[in-house]
């Protein structure tokens, strides 16, 4: 699916470094950090669930420990 990515300057050309600093093109670049940003926010969502779901019936031991 194609589409269209506004950037401001700095934006642009900050990418346009990055993409000759990796010998890559532009699109390549964007496409790689929204996967990574994707993937890293699915991690973070999963431990929060993880956390909230288990946290609590841990919550009393924890609070001993703390003391």
């Amino acid at each position: 699916m194609a589409m269209t990515l506004r950037l401001d300057t700095a934006e642009t050309e900050a990418l346009r470094r990055r993409a000759e600093v990796e010998h890559r093109s532009m699109q390549d670049v964007a496409r790689r950090a929204v996967r990574d940003y994707i993937e890293r926010t699915s991690r973070d969502d999963l431990i929060d669930a993880v956390m909230d779901s288990e946290l609590p019936r841990y919550a009393e031991a924890l609070e001993r420990l703390g003391r």
